[in-house]
């Protein structure tokens, strides 16, 4: 006879319902299954999130009740103390069992053992967010990896993770709890309204997920691995946002891009999921990626405080174009294409000389796929203080990349529109034009856009001097 005590599903960086191993633990109970998502943004030692991230987060809260309720099922909101809500929902509704998907996140794996121990009911903690779990991948002697090549290779030799499951055919509803309206959380902007670029260019939820995913692996992915360094042309998968809240697993996209024929636009793309899973990986056995340098000796770094720079830098006014159009891209869309983030980390870190982590905090707020792991990873990997960041000292010329990913400017173009008339072969680098090239094209630097807010061949110079210094451990 089946019980009629409930089963709490705890929702999490895992929004949606196919390959979604806590729902169908639950479902296979044959208890009424309780889902619920918690808005826990105050717990001590959490990274809060930003204000893009939160936008998200209503749409696809919003595309996962929908999905919810055709299953008959609601999803109960509450916001607050995670561990003391669950252990008031089981003590309430006589829960046995929570079922929750695992994150490398520091604080959620504190908050996993405290609510183990606390909530009242058997914890079960499933693999919901990456291929495989950060444990089952080791060096022959047991250790975890800090180059990526090895760790890739490790992972290829599992043969693939296990085949993506289906969505359950049916869920067992519990009784309704009282919870909270999602419009009531404030998630998203009111005045001004900064999200029109984001509404426009996405579509959260798990089917809008899928759809992207079909999109892209069905007309760009054979040509993957030739345009996606191209930030003016659509050539990359723009996923990151529905891997990070889990509307799509990348389980799913790794079984779906094998699907597609062998080319080397398949494997680039099967490399960039197994780059993100390195990052899970990194966090996973380093807790302080997020705010300590991975190579102690970075700890030394003669950093410089900058405001003017900074506030520069996150308003994409330096007077470098495609750092400008990188970061006016992140602050309209909520996204940065994946070049583009390499060189504008590289700018703020190497040539003015800012600490990387005042670059991590500014992208966890205005980036729409926000991942903790990712975030922290690839700036250590730009600073080179972080895994296989050799070499260490690389540092990009912004203009040399501009030309060479963006030779006609239509990047720097569709985001910096006071240069949009300038020659191709100035565009990157409009100090350099001579004067009537400027009055035709109707920019005056310094007035309708500004000079750089740092020499680039002198910020080299400075950047490798501290390396220098930080080597030979002055």
């Amino acid at each position: 006879m089946k019980t009629s005590h409930p089963v709490i599903l705890w929702f999490r960086d895992d929004l949606r319902l196919t390959d979604q191993a806590a729902l169908l633990a639950a479902v296979e109970t044959g208890q009424p299954v309780l889902p619920v998502f918690i808005l826990d943004d105050t717990s001590p030692g959490r990274w809060a999130m930003g204000g893009a991230a939160r936008w998200w987060l209503h749409h696809s809260l919003a595309a996962l009740q929908t999905d919810l309720a055709r299953y008959g099922c609601a999803l109960t909101l509450r916001r607050g103390d995670s561990a003391a809500i669950l252990a008031e929902l089981a003590g309430s509704t006589g829960a046995t069992d929570i079922f929750t998907g695992g994150s490398a996140d520091p604080w959620a794996r504190r908050l996993d053992r405290t609510v183990s121990e606390s909530a009242g009911a058997k914890f079960h903690r499933m693999r919901t967010r990456t291929l495989f779990h950060p444990d089952s991948i080791r060096t022959k002697t047991g250790g975890a990896y800090g180059v990526y090549t090895p760790f890739a290779n490790a992972c290829r030799a599992l043969g693939g993770p296990l085949p993506a499951a289906s969505a359950p055919e049916a869920i067992r509803p519990a009784n309704s709890v009282p919870g909270d309206r999602l419009d009531d959380w404030g998630l998203l902007p009111t005045k001004p309204d900064w999200a029109g670029g984001l509404r426009a260019t996405w579509t959260p939820g798990e089917a809008g997920a899928m759809e992207r995913a079909k999109a892209f692996l069905t007309h760009g992915v054979e040509s993957y691995a030739a345009k996606r360094d191209q930030p003016g042309v659509d050539g990359t998968s723009m996923l990151s946002p529905h891997l990070h809240f889990g509307e799509i697993s990348a389980v799913q996209l790794w079984h779906l891009a094998h699907q597609r024929p062998n080319t080397k636009g398949r494997d680039t793309f099967i490399r960039e999921l197994l780059w993100r899973e390195f990052c899970a990986n990194l966090l996973w056995h380093h807790p302080g990626l997020p705010e300590t340098p991975l190579k102690p000796e970075f700890a030394n770094m003669p950093w410089r405080e900058d405001k003017p720079g900074l506030t520069a830098w996150q308003q994409g006014r330096t007077g470098v174009p495609i750092v400008d159009a990188g970061m006016r891209q992140l602050w309209q869309t909520g996204w940065m294409h994946n070049r583009v983030r390499m060189i504008v980390a590289s700018f703020l870190i190497k040539h003015l000389m800012i600490p990387w982590q005042d670059g991590q905090a500014w992208f966890w707020d205005t980036l729409v796929d926000a991942d903790l792991a990712s975030n922290a990873g690839n700036w250590q990997w730009v600073a080179g203080s972080g895994a296989d960041a050799a070499p260490y000292f690389r540092i990009f010329n912004p203009v040399l990349q501009g030309l060479k990913f963006d030779a006609e400017g239509d990047y720097v173009r569709r985001f910096v529109p006071e240069l949009a008339r300038l020659d191709a072969k100035y565009i990157h680098a409009p100090w350099e034009a001579p004067a009537l090239a400027l009055a035709a094209a109707d920019v005056r630097l310094g007035k309708t856009y500004p000079h750089p807010v740092v020499d680039l061949a002198a910020g080299r110079t400075r950047a490798l001097e501290a390396y220098a210094q930080i080597r030979s451990g002055a």
